[in-house]
């Protein structure tokens, strides 16, 4: 170190030596990240990244199978094509997956988010009731998924069988309708395009439920990572808990937020109920279908994909970081 009159200043050697410390835990501290991802990163190179490789090749390629063998001639964007302007179905199917998935986004992330603040509050059996909420997502997965997909009820529910009340439509799949809404909403001045959001999650409240139960406990740690003092700092002050919740809790949730929509998103998009991967399924099994099937998914990947950069690209510009003091 120089000073303006050009003598060299030695740093002091507590100085020197926490500095050593400092770098010596950062790298600890990667070293101990490598090694938990390490396994996932040795499966992808080792399992996946073969599977992708060939896939890609098999979108760009004419594949005919012969005495137990396949053979894959080049064709360039041919499959790509007939994805689009041949096949009548999948460009629909594909915009209304997309619809879908704009509109599970904001209902699954603010239904999430109501439900981690109540069951964040201070009550009897608060971690009972967030058991409660959890266990979807534990009946979601694997071998329950399937059992839940044979149960009458869950049928019942999602099929379009119901209780005839005389107006014509089920009660099963319709708990409420768009007039109803209106009514309610008919002194308030809310727009069509708003009760219709509404009508769709309160009958879609079924999927929501079992969707949001990993961004629950996201939202959970988020909320319980804000310290007690600033909340009795802002009841000192004087603010209501709805001055408390937009200028100290939504702040500082922001980055669970945007982690919440970018799973929500890869959720969506690897669920079994996808309307989109299912149609690509169906295009497997037919014949000629592999290489079709092949650019239809990597189509769909890579829209998924910029959907990803842009929700996490608006989301990023408001999300807050708390700093800690050095």
């Amino acid at each position: 170190m120089t000073t303006e009159m050009g003598q060299s200043v030695q740093q002091p050697a507590s100085v020197k030596k926490k500095r050593r410390k400092k770098v010596s835990l950062d790298s600890r501290k990667a070293r101990a990240g490598w090694m938990f991802i390490l396994p996932f990163v040795l499966g992808f190179i080792l399992i996946y990244l073969p599977m992708v490789i060939e896939s890609i090749r098999f979108s760009f390629s004419d594949l005919t199978i012969e005495s137990g063998s396949f053979n894959t001639t080049f064709v360039g964007f041919q499959n790509y094509r007939r994805a689009f302007l041949e096949d009548p179905k999948y460009a629909q199917i594909l915009i209304k997956g997309l619809q879908k998935l704009a509109f599970d986004i904001p209902a699954i992330i603010i239904f999430s988010l109501f439900m981690a603040i109540m069951l964040n509050q201070k009550m009897m059996g608060r971690g009972v009731f967030r058991a409660i909420f959890f266990i979807p997502v534990i009946l979601s997965t694997g071998i329950m998924e399937s059992i839940s997909s044979m149960d009458i009820l869950s049928t019942y529910m999602e099929g379009g069988e119901g209780i005839d009340d005389g107006s014509g439509t089920s009660t099963a799949t319709q708990l409420v309708s768009s007039m109803d809404l209106q009514r309610l909403f008919s002194n308030m001045k809310v727009g069509t395009e708003i009760v219709d959001y509404v009508t769709n999650a309160i009958n879609n409240i079924y999927d929501i439920v079992n969707r949001s139960g990993v961004q629950m406990l996201i939202f959970l740690s988020g909320l319980q990572s804000i310290s007690p003092a600033i909340y009795e700092s802002c009841k000192i002050d004087g603010a209501t808990a709805w001055e408390t919740f937009w200028k100290i809790t939504f702040p500082m949730i922001t980055p669970m937020i945007l982690v919440n929509a970018v799973y929500t998103v890869i959720d969506s998009f690897t669920s079994e109920k996808n309307t989109v991967m299912s149609y690509i399924s169906g295009v497997y099994s037919q014949p000629d279908g592999r290489e079709l099937s092949a650019a239809m998914s990597w189509i769909y990947f890579m829209i998924v994909i910029a959907i990803v950069g842009v929700v996490a690209a608006i989301l990023s510009a408001f999300v807050f970081y708390q700093r800690k003091s050095e």
